[in-house]
């Protein structure tokens, strides 16, 4: 049964990934760029999504229960300059993904919560733990977006809604992105704040009315 948990965690982070770069493709398109569909991104199709270092580590991550699980794919080529209008663009392309895995959390937990309260076979059980994981990882994945790094879409908001003498300086950092991220994610209180809005929003998600 250990197996088939981690077939079904592995196939949930997969599409959950998937799922937000497709968000983001496709608002882009409906912004007015059809970039994304012109490289063959607006599909449920793995293949053209996959980064292999971003699959990985996830995977990685997940054997060896680290607390924090992160992954990613390809970033969405997009062209920001067809969008209809700029600013608009900006904030919705990048709240898009954001967006996808709160929804897509949210689907897990009416699932868990209407169509398995009470498993009562091993199989089921197995289910319910791998959806029950699959609501935390997109909250995760939604959460750890929203931190105003590059190339985070949190940087992307953020930086579109500041002064352009100011977003410039959160651009130039782009390059140093992932490590003040794995710098940041050192720090107890960084950890800390993480984890407790991570926890308030999957216990929200998880309430019964």
């Amino acid at each position: 049964m250990l197996i088939v948990f981690y077939v079904l965690v592995g196939a949930i982070l997969l599409y959950s990934i998937i799922l937000h770069e497709l968000a983001h493709a496709k608002v882009a398109e409906m912004m007015g760029d059809s970039t994304a569909r012109m490289c063959g991104r607006l599909t449920l199709n793995p293949i053209p999504h996959l980064d292999l270092f971003g699959t990985l580590l996830p995977i990685l991550l997940i054997i060896f229960r680290s607390p924090i699980v992160l992954g990613w794919a390809k970033p969405v080529p997009i062209n920001p300059y067809n969008f209809h209008d700029y600013k608009k663009g900006m904030i919705w392309v990048s709240s898009a993904g954001i967006l996808a895995n709160l929804f897509v959390a949210w689907i897990l937990a009416i699932v868990v919560k209407f169509l398995l309260p009470n498993p009562t076979t091993d199989a089921m059980s197995v289910l319910e733990q791998a959806l029950l994981f699959g609501v935390r990882i997109n909250i995760v994945l939604a959460v750890f977006n929203l931190l105003p790094i590059p190339p985070l879409d949190g940087s992307r908001i953020f930086s579109t809604l500041l002064p352009s003498k100011y977003s410039q300086h959160i651009s130039r950092l782009e390059p140093f992105g992932f490590f003040i991220l794995i710098l940041l994610l050192q720090f107890p209180p960084t950890q800390m704040l993480l984890v407790t809005v991570i926890d308030f929003v999957y216990n929200l998600m998880m309430l019964k009315f």
